[in-house]
């Protein structure tokens, strides 16, 4: 005789409302204005032919070139070559957003070219060029990366890192550092020369068209793509090629176009870590990673790029010398700051602490505070040493001020040590990193 049935749990209908609540906890960085609980079903389960049509009506949706403004407004920037300044628009929000979706709609819309300026590179005297779009233009960006990113976020491989959603550089670290760890000392130390500036628009567009079916979504791309751009000096000039950095689906083309030698590497059991443009190979042996360099190398020339002669080697990261990644410095199972990014460091700082300066020692602490927190937030895995430096240079700065004000010539000396103590600075506030140091490794223990 059979026992006591055993009570079964009630079955419990899965609702449409909770699904879509599941979508949205796997895809909590979509545009909610864009992907509707349909559109992230389809996402998840594929579409016929995983190419996407009708998604121009997306991006010139009201609400969307709105929610676009407001990331363009939060990131601040200076204005395109039309002047127009991001407050400019925000008081013509109404008339603005209308005026877009009527260029969209009726296919008069065509971006202007983007504004070319240079910045410098820390260390060295090279700068790194700019383009800088019109507000108008970073809006329509913003919402066309709103529908597209999803859909190619998709597939992205899992070693790509930069410029993706939930994903940081301390994330790219924490994997080579893991790498290292596990033995895959021998690195493919590559650098892909001017990329973004390099980038073929017909591969590109081909890449785009391969997930992508509505024909107005890619003539805005390749819109963007040949807009040219605008130097004070040389005028306008065509961008036959690349993807101008400064615009705002710039790192999302070129994540794409890098996608395929991502997954290359990957199936052929390669430890890549990718930023960006920037990545490296983890290898166990020389061999390999000589043999992964030679795969590195085919791609990149059948991809129409090139790899940097001087900056792509070879490193036994076991040995004197190291290896550069993201702005720190790889060498015999350890890392620090690399050089360049202390340098970085002291040219923002610099100009806020001349021995000239009119301010008052308030002022120029809180005016350098924010960028020695800034440094810090990315740097706080670095070493010891590395924040003791730099804050006897900040301080040193500080009391060569203060020792000019006294009418006294020259740097600061011991006396001045004594007159203006480490604690006077602590006092009046200044950030120091050793010190957040301290309290960072208290934290992790």
């Amino acid at each position: 005789m059979n026992g006591p049935e055993e009570k079964q749990p009630a079955r419990v209908a899965v609702t449409p409302k909770q699904a879509g609540e599941a979508l949205r906890q796997r895809w909590p960085w979509v545009e909610p204005s864009v992907w509707t609980d349909r559109m992230l079903t389809a996402l998840e389960n594929g579409v016929k032919g995983d190419r996407w049509f009708s998604l121009s009506d997306k991006v010139e949706s009201e609400r969307n070139l709105r929610r676009a403004f407001s990331k363009v407004w939060r990131n601040a920037g200076s204005p395109g070559v039309d002047g127009q300044r991001v407050e400019s628009f925000e008081r013509h929000l109404e008339v603005e957003v209308r005026k877009l979706q009527v260029e969209l709609r009726t296919g008069t819309y065509r971006p202007h070219p983007a504004r070319r300026t240079y910045i410098p590179k820390p260390g060295c005297a090279e700068k790194r060029p700019l383009g800088i779009p019109a507000v108008r233009d970073r809006v329509v960006q913003g919402a066309l990366r709103h529908v597209l990113e999803p859909i190619l976020e998709r597939e992205f491989a899992a070693q790509s890192y930069g410029f993706r959603p939930g994903r940081s550089g301390h994330d790219a670290l924490r994997r080579v550092e893991g790498l290292l760890k596990e033995g895959y000392t021998w690195v493919v130390d590559a650098d892909l020369k001017s990329y973004f500036d390099t980038i073929p628009h017909g591969r590109l567009l081909e890449l785009v068209r391969a997930r992508v079916a509505d024909g107005r979504v890619l003539a805005w791309i390749e819109a963007f793509l040949q807009a040219g751009v605008l130097e004070e000096m040389n005028g306008w000039q065509p961008t036959p090629q690349g993807t101008p950095q400064g615009g705002v689906i710039s790192p999302l083309l070129a994540n794409l176009y890098l996608d395929p030698l991502d997954h290359l590497l990957a199936a052929r059991g390669l430890e890549m870590v990718r930023y960006a443009d920037d990545f490296v190979i983890l290898c166990r042996t020389a061999a390999e990673a000589e043999e992964a360099l030679a795969t590195v190398r085919g791609w990149v020339s059948e991809a129409g790029l090139t790899l940097h002669p001087e900056k792509t080697r070879l490193v036994d990261a076991t040995q004197r010398g190291g290896f550069d990644f993201l702005g720190y410095h790889f060498e015999r199972g350890m890392k620090w700051p690399r050089r360049k990014s202390e340098q970085g460091l002291r040219a923002k700082v610099r100009p806020w602490t001349k021995r000239t300066s009119g301010r008052c020692l308030a002022a120029i602490i809180a005016r350098i505070n924010p960028i020695l927190r800034g440094w810090w937030n990315y740097f706080r895995y670095g070493k010891r040493n590395t924040f003791e430096r730099l804050d006897h240079w900040v301080r040193g700065r500080l009391r060569n001020v203060l020792r000019k004000r006294r009418g006294s010539k020259g740097r600061a000396s011991g006396n001045d040590h004594k007159r203006w103590p480490n604690r006077y600075f602590e006092q009046h506030g200044l950030f120091s990193l050793l010190a957040a140091a301290k309290l960072f490794r208290q934290s992790r223990v």
